[in-house]
């Protein structure tokens, strides 16, 4: 019995100084990676990347502490008109044959309010890192009733600038918007 006592005893005490971590993958049938662009100042064309992996990793219920990772398939590109497509795939833009990926990492989660927060990490996009701050939504976490998984809602949305990494610079702002306005929404299940 005084054996089993240490062994509990010693338990605990490791316990207390280690953090557990929640790894949360996307879920690819309840996600989507979008953007939206001003086309010569009168219309919002939009569009998605279909291919694409996130993954937050937490150890605070509520995200506070979360570390956000993205990978995209830029080839994966879809506006719905095949010609836009192509063009886009092109050097003229995202260069998929020279840039197949772009990635995130965030640096800092600051709250914001109730389940809201500020996201910053590096974007590499078009073989340019630079920092960018978004938007992040925490819709809370349910049990999947088709899964039995705990599933956690997300929102992120922001602006990013293309001319900062280079993207479409042939293109000037009164043809497609300078500005791109990204909004994802995910599930994603621990």
């Amino acid at each position: 019995m005084k054996r089993l006592s240490i062994i509990f005893f010693a338990f605990l005490s490791l316990s207390a100084f280690t953090t557990l971590s929640s790894v949360w993958t996307n879920d690819d049938a309840h996600s989507q990676l979008g953007f939206t662009v001003s086309h010569l100042g009168i219309a919002d064309i939009s569009g998605n990347f279909n291919d694409f992996d996130v993954t937050i990793t937490s150890t605070k219920p509520d995200f506070s502490d979360a570390v956000v990772e993205m990978t995209a398939k830029t080839a994966s590109i879809d506006t719905r008109v095949e010609d836009r497509d192509t063009h886009l795939k092109s050097a003229d833009f995202f260069d998929v044959e020279k840039y197949p990926t772009m990635t995130f990492k965030s640096t800092a989660v600051k709250k914001a309010g109730k389940d809201n927060y500020k996201l910053t990490g590096n974007l590499t996009l078009n073989g340019v890192t630079k920092p960018v701050t978004m938007n992040m939504v925490y819709k809370g976490t349910v049990e999947n009733p088709m899964s039995k998984k705990q599933t956690a809602g997300f929102q992120v949305t922001g602006t990013i600038k293309r001319s900062d990494f280079n993207l479409g610079s042939g293109f000037p702002a009164p043809m497609v918007s300078d500005e791109v306005r990204i909004k994802a929404d995910g599930e994603f299940i621990q």
